[in-house]
C-alpha cells in the first residue's frame, strides 16, 4: 500500500498524509450518536466544527447500519440527508454522502456531495452502480455480506483477510464492468459488518495486504464494538461505552495511517487528525532520513 496519501481520485484535493473523514449521523439510532444531529441546522453547525478541528471531508448518513438496524423510507432518508449535504456544501466542506440508495445519493451529489459511501458497494441497490459511473465521483466499495438485520450471521471465514479482499475484489470487477472508472474506487474491509471481533484485528493488521488492489484504502474504526470488548470494564466485564471509545480509535487511526490508509472516518476529530499528523511526520523523518 502507498505510504504518500497522495489522492488519485477524481475531484478530491491530494492529501500527503491519512485523510480525516469526520461523521454527521442525521439518524435516531445509529450507536453512538443517534438522535444528536437530527435538526439539519444542529447537523450543519456539528458538520463545520469537525472542519474546523481538523476534518478533511465530513460524511453525511441519513440511516444507521449498526448491527441489527431496520431500513428506513427512502422518503425518510431523503429529508433527512439532502438539507444538511445543501448546508455543509454551502459552509464550504467537502462532503461524502453515506447511502446504500442510488436515489440517495444521485440527489446528494446534486446538492454538492463530492464521494458516495454505499457500505453495499453497489450491492443493495441495482441502480447505485449506474448513478456511480454518471456522476463520476469516487465511490466506496466497502466489503459487505447483508443488510444489517442479519449481517452477525454472515460473519463465518476461513480466512478471514484473504476471502474479504477477494470479495471486495470481485464487487470492484462489478462496479467498473457496470461503467465505474477504476479511477473513482474506494475500498474499505467493512470492519463490524459480518465481522467477529477477531476478524475485526486481523484485518486491520494486515491493510498492507490490500496494495494488490491498487486502491485508496478507508478505514472506518471509530467507537466500534471491538474497541469496547477491547476497553471491557475489568471487573463487570461491561463493554466500553460508545462514546468512551476516541482515544482507541485515535489510536487505531495512526496504526491504519502507518499502513497506508488514505483515509479514517471517525465521530471525534481532534485526537485524530493529531494522530494521523504525528504519523506523517514521523514518516517523512524516516524517509529523509534515508
Amino acid at each position: 500500500m502507498s505510504s504518500t496519501y497522495k489522492s488519485p481520485l477524481p475531484g478530491l484535493p491530494e492529501w500527503h498524509r491519512s485523510g480525516v473523514m469526520g461523521i454527521v449521523n442525521v439518524t435516531p439510532d445509529s450507536f453512538s450518536d443517534g438522535g444528536l444531529w437530527l435538526d439539519p441546522d444542529r447537523a450543519v453547525a456539528h458538520g463545520l466544527d469537525l472542519v474546523r478541528q481538523g476534518a478533511d471531508l465530513v460524511d453525511v448518513g441519513g440511516e444507521s447500519t449498526r448491527p441489527g438496524a431496520v431500513r428506513v423510507t427512502r422518503e425518510e432518508e431523503l429529508r433527512r440527508v439532502l438539507p444538511v449535504v445543501r448546508g455543509l456544501v454551502e459552509g464550504g466542506a467537502l462532503v461524502s454522502v453515506d447511502t446504500m440508495r442510488a436515489a440517495v445519493a444521485e440527489a446528494a451529489v446534486e446538492a454538492g456531495a463530492r464521494i458516495i459511501n454505499d457500505v453495499s458497494g453497489g450491492r443493495a441497490d441495482p441502480d447505485m452502480v449506474g448513478v456511480a459511473a454518471r456522476t463520476g465521483v469516487p465511490f466506496v466499495v466497502m466489503h459487505w455480506r447483508g443488510q444489517s438485520a442479519a449481517m452477525d450471521g454472515l460473519a463465518s471465514y476461513g480466512d478471514v483477510v484473504g476471502e474479504v479482499i477477494e470479495e471486495v475484489e470481485r464487487q470492484m470487477d462489478a462496479v467498473v464492468s457496470g461503467g465505474v472508472d477504476p479511477a473513482q474506487v474506494i475500498v474499505d474491509p467493512g470492519l463490524g459488518f459480518a465481522k467477529t471481533r477477531e476478524d475485526d484485528w486481523a484485518l486491520l493488521a494486515r491493510l498492507d495486504a490490500w496494495s494488490g488492489l491498487g486502491r485508496p484504502v478507508l478505514v472506518a474504526a471509530s467507537r466500534k464494538r471491538f474497541l469496547g470488548t477491547l476497553l471491557a470494564d475489568p471487573v463487570t466485564g461491561d463493554p466500553r461505552p460508545a462514546r468512551a471509545r476516541d482515544a482507541a480509535t485515535a489510536a487505531v487511526s495512526a496504526l491504519a495511517a502507518a499502513q497506508g490508509a488514505w483515509a479514517v472516518r471517525v465521530h471525534e476529530v481532534p485526537a485524530t487528525a493529531d494522530a494521523v499528523r504525528v504519523e506523517a511526520a514521523l514518516r517523512a523523518a524516516r524517509d529523509g532520513g534515508k
